[in-house]
């Protein structure tokens, strides 16, 4: 039995938690009670584990107390949704319970679980029973009692892991919304999957093969690809040479092919009745052109020099990182999906815009870039969604700027709230009148049923068009057009001025403008006007005002 963990033991433990996490995150996934197509909470546990993991990855860490502040670092700034930042919170408290430390016994690594505890609930404004809070709250106690039994840091995990696994079979019992679906909580399963995985490396059940096969699964894919991870010295040939030659003879082309391998790589030729297409990697163009003139006349030719390319790419990737200077005092940064909000955001003032939303948290360090990049003296964010809102703020001690979040829950909260800035008046007063605008605003949102679900007294079929009306479920139908009419009903009682229809990337104009027309129809009184969102997921996302 281990009865200490070192810097070398603890980097291997997250590694196979992130690991075991990414294989089971769909099963976590799926235990999302909420029948809309927004059960991320294994994927967004994953990613936010699997930041630290990359990051342990590329170093050597002896000390127990570095690994974990390493971890912790990671974890804050790879944070998405809800409870990616309660993870993060609660390895936080760990890494400075275990600072400073070579080694800990199981006393020790007691003491860490439950400082981790304490951070993650003071962070949570209104703690839950039922939730990854109780699991790790109900490990740690477990931890500190098995370590007065037994000091051996395996033997404490294991004790804490069995108390775990009951307090997670409770939570279907504490929360009446997990009770009625008949599952257990999501976060608190995947906080008990990383636990087993950290076990499972302490024990040396984690080969390193497994971990190594695993790797390119810790981290989200990239957007683009990474080439500050290369030096010029890397790139061989240095011009990449296009060009399409006519065929003067019928001649072969094969002795171009050749020559052309004996000066360079990446060679791609096609060779046809009539043209001769090459690209190619070299560091002579002039000789592989002066060679393809053999052939017939040059009909096209690109030379481009990947040295410079190269240096222009890191000069933009280090400028999206730049901290911006403030030229003004307010600056606005949205989360929304779908290039006609997003475009909605920008006419209105925001300097950032960051894809993300339902389905697809951006983590804490995509808003903090955003927010750098802004160049402001104050940074508003809007989260535009509830799952969002800690992750921006968690961005508030990491920036150098100062940092205000509007937890805007949707996107026509959002939307309210840049209409209440008032780029003259003082901060506290555009503060308060975000505050007030987004409020003000009524949020209808229609999707579609992920799964059959019986919830809020409906009873759900998969695929079922569902509608949302503020955070609560509204009404679930197989008929758009019956499901907009019980919906134009509730409007009524909202003394509403302005109704505004943001339709989705699937959703034609003359769709959205018969969805308009009911409203219309049954709220003369109203201004109703629908724009082209391109949001996914959501068909529709109509402003109430």
């Amino acid at each position: 039995m281990k009865e200490f963990i070192d810097g070398a033991a603890f980097r291997q433990m997250i590694q196979y938690a992130a690991s075991s996490i990414n294989l089971h995150k769909q099963v976590i996934n799926d235990l999302n009670v909420f029948p809309v197509p927004d059960g991320d909470t294994g994927t967004n546990m994953s990613l936010t584990i699997g930041a630290a993991a990359t990051e342990l990855n590329k170093q050597d860490t002896v000390d127990v107390g570095k690994a974990a502040e390493v971890t912790a670092n990671a974890l804050l700034r790879g944070a998405r949704g809800n409870s990616g930042v309660i993870l993060s919170l609660l390895f936080r408290g760990m890494s400075k319970s275990l600072k400073g430390k070579p080694t800990v016994d199981g006393r020790e690594f007691a003491e860490a679980l439950n400082t981790g505890v304490v951070a993650a609930y003071n962070a949570v404004m209104k703690p839950a029973e039922g939730t990854i809070l109780t699991v790790s709250r109900r490990c740690a106690k477990r931890a500190e009692e098995a370590a007065e039994e037994n000091a051996a840091a395996e033997f404490v995990l294991e004790a804490a892991i069995e108390t775990g696994k009951k307090a997670l079979a409770e939570t279907m019992h504490q929360n009446p919304v997990l009770k009625k679906a008949g599952v257990i909580d999501a976060g608190g399963k995947g906080y008990l999957i990383i636990l087993e995985g950290m076990l499972s490396a302490l024990r040396g059940e984690a080969p390193l093969e497994t971990l190594e096969e695993t790797a390119q699964t810790w981290a989200a894919p990239r957007e683009k690809a990474d080439f500050g991870q290369f030096g010029q010295e890397e790139i061989t040939f240095g011009y990449c040479t296009e060009f399409i030659a006519s065929k003067a003879s019928p001649k072969s082309a094969e002795p171009l092919r050749a020559f052309l391998n004996g000066m360079g790589d990446s060679l791609v030729l096609v060779d046809d009745d009539e043209i001769i297409k090459v690209h190619v990697h070299t560091n002579n163009p002039g000789q592989v052109l002066e060679e393809a003139l053999k052939y017939g006349p040059l009909l096209t030719v690109k030379v481009e020099n990947m040295r410079e390319q190269h240096s222009e790419i890191l000069e933009d990737a280090e400028e999206e990182w730049r901290v911006a200077p403030a030229e003004k005092q307010y600056g606005f940064v949205a989360v929304c999906a779908g290039d006609g909000l997003a475009a909605v955001f920008a006419d209105l003032g925001c300097d950032g815009v960051i894809n993300g939303g339902q389905t697809m948290n951006p983590s804490t360090e995509d808003i903090l870039k955003k927010i750098e990049n802004t160049p402001a003296e104050v940074v508003y964010v809007l989260p535009n969604n509830k799952n969002i809102i800690m992750a921006a703020e968690q961005c508030v001690p990491l920036a150098t700027k100062k940092v205000i979040v509007i937890p805007t829950r949707t996107v026509p909260q959002g939307i309210a709230a840049m209409l209440a800035v008032d780029p003259d008046a003082e901060e506290e007063m555009n503060t308060n009148e975000m505050l007030q605008a987004m409020e003000q605003v009524k949020t209808i949102q229609i999707t579609y049923a992920a799964r059959d679900s019986a919830f809020g007294g409906f009873d759900i079929a998969e695929h079922d068009y569902l509608a949302l009306f503020d955070d609560a479920l509204f009404g679930t139908s197989k008929n758009l057009s019956e499901l907009i009419s019980q919906l134009t009903d509730r409007v009524l009682q909202e003394d509403a001025q302005f109704i505004t229809v943001y339709y989705g990337e699937n959703v034609s104009e003359q769709d959205a403008q018969e969805v308009a027309d009911q409203f219309s129809a049954a709220c003369p009184q109203v201004e109703v006007s629908i724009l082209k969102g391109g949001q996914p997921v959501y068909y529709y996302m109509i402003s109430v005002e």
